[in-house]
């Protein structure tokens, strides 16, 4: 499922969408708490602007480095 910033207007404005694909746990009925990737997209152009996909940890280092702005 896709989400967005509640920051984001109704227009969209300049926001990305983010996925996360959780790893299902073999012992669980839910997942082991980690995505195991994370989907970014931009929000203006949801079907048609390329998907990038990214580990978890470059994900934590732009949120880091965009909250420091």
């Amino acid at each position: 499922m896709w989400f967005k910033s509640s920051f984001s207007d109704t227009s969209g404005g300049n926001c990305l969408e983010v996925a996360l694909d959780w790893r299902k746990s073999s012992h669980s009925a839910g997942t082991d708490g980690d995505p195991h990737t994370v989907h970014i997209r931009d929000s203006k152009r949801p079907d048609s602007a390329p998907h990038l996909t990214v580990p978890p940890s470059a994900w934590t280092a732009f949120v880091a480095y965009a909250r420091a702005l």
